[in-house]
This record gives structure tokens, sequence and C-alpha cells, in this order.
């Protein structure tokens, strides 16, 4: 009797639980789908200033340069491309400012 009522409470318990933990799970999953594309937005707003900017001035600090290539590495990563992929072939092509002693 007891066997049976455990078999029986299993049944019923177990794929509730089972779906409440793949409603988490598909609501995590699309939350951090959400911060990814946040910060993919975010990344392209900045490669851009930065592009405009120094594109403008024809020279980009070395320190420029770098947190440029590290954005657009990011950025590449979380699924970005297209014309941030041309701008970040531009900005390689600027002369990079050496600070002067």
């Amino acid at each position: 009797m007891w066997i049976e009522f455990l078999r029986i409470t299993y049944e019923i318990v177990l794929p509730v639980v089972l779906g409440y933990l793949v409603y988490i799970l598909k609501d995590n999953k699309s939350e951090r789908k959400a911060n990814a594309t946040g910060l993919m937005l975010l990344l392209r707003v900045q490669l851009i200033e930065y592009h405009d900017k120094y594109m403008k001035e024809g020279a980009i600090p070395s320190y420029a340069y770098e947190n440029f290539c590290e954005m657009y590495e990011a950025y590449h990563a979380l699924g970005g491309n297209g014309m941030i992929t041309k701008m970040f072939e531009e900005v390689k092509e600027l002369n990079i400012k050496t600070k002067e002693v």
C-alpha cells in the first residue's frame, strides 16, 4: 500500500517539478538573451562614436585604439556584424597617436 502511494505521488510530483524547472530555465534563457542584446547595442553605440570622432581627427590615440579593438571583439562575439565591421576596418587604417614626452 505504501509503495503504491509513493509511486502515485512520484508520478504526480515529478512532472510538476520538471515543468517548473523547464519554466525557470526558459525564463533565464530569455533574460540572458535580452542582456546580451542590450550589451551588444551599447557596444555598437560606443563603437560608432569612437569611429566618428577619430575618423574626423584622422588619427586615434593608442589607448582608444586598444579600447576600440576590445569592444569590437566583444561586439562580434555577441553576434554583431555588418556596418561595424566596415568601421573597424576603417579605424585600423588610422594613424595611431603616441604620447609625446
